[in-house]
C-alpha cells in the first residue's frame, strides 16, 4: 500500500495507536471479537469492530460536501487503510451506513441480501454473527463482560431471556447448567437465530423460545417463574405486531415491576438500556435495591465510550 496522505494519513496514525493498544489487551484475554475504533476523529465517522479475522464497519450518516462519486472514492481509501492497520483483505471489511439513533431501535431492519454467516468464538462459546445482512451482527460486544455474570449466575436456575436477540445471554446461561432457559422476542428471525445458537454449543438442551410482545407476554407469567432475568430491549420500538408502543425512558418503570412480580425471592433482574439521556425512577420500582453496574460490565474496548447502562436489581 502507498503511503496515505493528508487526512487520511491522520486517520492511519489514529487507527494504528487505537489497534495496537487494544488487540494487545484483547490478546491478554483470548478476546478474538472487539471494537478498535468509535468515531474518534469527527472526519472519519466510523465505528469498526474485529470478528477474528474480518472488519465489521458502520459509518454515521452525515452531511458532508462529497458527491456520490467523491463519497465513493474516500471510502475506498478509508478501506485500504482499515486493510493495512488490521491486517485483512479489503474483501473481508464489510461496511454498512448507519443511522444516528439512540439505542438499538433498528436492530431488526435488513439492509442487504448478500448473506455472509460464519461464527466466532467467545469464552469457549460459539456463536453465529452475519456481518451483512442486518444493520447488526448478531453478538453486541458491550456485553461480553454481563454475558459472564449472567453464566456465572445461572447454575441451576431458571432463566429467562428478554427482548432475547439472538440468544446470546441464553447460551451462557446454559454454560452455566441453567435449569430451563426461556427466550423471548417479537422477531422469528432472531428467535431462530437465538435456537440456532443454542443447538450450536448444547444440542438438545432445554431451551424454549416464545415469539411475543415482552411487554404483553410479562402480563401473563405466573409469580416466582424464574430465579434470573436478562432484559435489554431497544429504545424505542413500534413494530406493527406489538399491542403497543415501547419508549424505554417511560415503559421501564412497568415492564421492571412486572419483572419483580414473577421473579423468585432472592432472584436477580439484569436490566441495561443504550438510551444514553436514560434515568432510572427507582422510587417508583418494587426493588429495594438498585444497583448500577455499568462501571463494572463496561468492557477494555468499550471503556470512556460506552453507551449503555446496566442495572443488577434483586428482590
Amino acid at each position: 500500500m502507498q503511503q496515505p496522505f493528508g487526512k487520511y494519513l491522520m486517520f492511519q496514525n489514529r487507527l494504528e495507536k487505537v489497534y495496537k493498544h487494544l488487540s494487545k489487551q484483547a490478546k491478554r484475554r483470548n478476546v478474538t471479537c472487539f471494537r478498535i475504533y468509535d468515531h474518534d476523529l469527527s472526519e472519519f465517522p466510523f465505528i469498526i469492530e474485529i470478528y477474528e479475522n474480518k472488519l465489521y464497519v458502520s459509518e454515521y450518516k452525515r452531511k458532508h460536501a462529497m458527491n456520490d462519486d467523491e463519497h465513493w472514492n474516500w471510502l475506498n481509501e478509508c478501506r485500504k487503510v482499515m486493510a493495512e492497520v488490521a491486517g485483512v483483505s479489503a474483501e473481508s471489511i464489510f461496511l454498512k451506513m448507519r443511522q444516528r439513533k439512540e439505542g438499538r431501535a433498528g436492530q431488526y431492519q435488513k439492509v442487504d441480501e448478500s448473506k455472509s454467516e460464519f461464527v466466532v468464538n467467545e469464552n469457549g462459546l460459539k456463536f453465529i454473527v452475519n456481518l451483512s445482512d442486518y444493520l447488526d451482527t448478531g453478538l453486541f460486544l458491550d456485553h461480553r463482560i454481563t454475558r459472564q455474570m449472567v453464566g456465572e449466575l445461572s447454575f441451576g436456575k431458571r432463566v429467562l431471556n428478554l427482548f432475547c436477540y439472538t440468544g446470546s445471554f441464553s447460551v451462557y446461561a446454559a454454560a452455566g447448567k441453567a435449569s430451563g432457559i426461556v427466550s423471548v422476542d417479537l422477531s422469528k428471525t432472531y428467535l431462530h437465530w437465538a435456537e440456532r445458537n443454542m443447538q450450536l454449543n448444547f444440542p438438545g438442551y432445554n431451551h424454549e423460545t416464545v415469539h411475543a410482545d415482552v411487554k404483553q407476554y410479562l402480563k401473563g407469567v405466573e409469580a416466582n417463574s424464574f430465579d434470573l432475568i436478562v432484559m435489554d430491549p431497544p429504545t424505542f420500538s413500534n413494530s406493527k405486531r406489538m399491542e403497543d408502543f415501547l419508549d424505554i425512558q417511560k415503559d421501564h418503570v412497568e415492564l421492571i415491576n412486572d419483572c419483580m412480580k414473577i421473579l423468585s425471592e432472592g432472584g436477580i433482574l439484569f436490566f441495561s438500556t443504550n438510551f444514553t439521556k436514560f434515568q432510572i425512577e427507582s422510587e417508583k420500582l418494587n426493588a429495594p435495591d438498585v444497583k448500577d453496574i455499568t462501571k463494572q460490565t463496561t468492557p477494555f474496548d468499550f471503556a470512556g465510550k460506552l453507551k449503555r447502562q446496566c442495572f443488577k436489581i434483586p428482590k
